[in-house]
């Protein structure tokens, strides 16, 4: 599998604006053009029934992941790192468990700047 090419900033979904991710509407419009009768309600609840489910990650790896923050004040006072290494590696999994079967010539630009 060829690897993916990056776009100069951190985000997997870049914008059309330097730094910005791409914009909730414009995921959405390209689902529904590409696949109309896809939805993209239940991919956070697939990822999270997926990482209980078929992984050894911690529970708060997956949930800071899907960024819920901790309902426990006390608990988050305490909580001060973001286990950014975690989350990474975690994300990695997920991706290679989503891609599994997918061929790179299959996988769709979201935009010019991303090509």
């Amino acid at each position: 599998m060829e690897p993916f090419k990056r776009s100069s900033d951190d985000f997997i979904f870049p914008g059309l604006a330097t730094g910005r991710p791409i914009s909730d509407a414009s995921l959405l419009k390209l689902v529904k053009q590409t696949h109309p009768t896809l939805t993209v309600h239940g991919f956070r609840s697939s990822f999270r029934d997926w990482c209980a489910e078929q992984t050894n990650y911690p529970r708060e790896v997956a949930e800071a992941a899907l960024a819920h923050s901790l309902k426990d004040k006390t608990e988050a006072a305490y909580q001060r790192g973001d286990i950014f290494d975690k989350r990474r590696r975690l994300m990695d999994s997920w991706a290679d468990y989503c891609l599994s079967g997918i061929r790179v010539s299959e996988i769709a630009p979201i935009n010019k700047a991303a090509n």
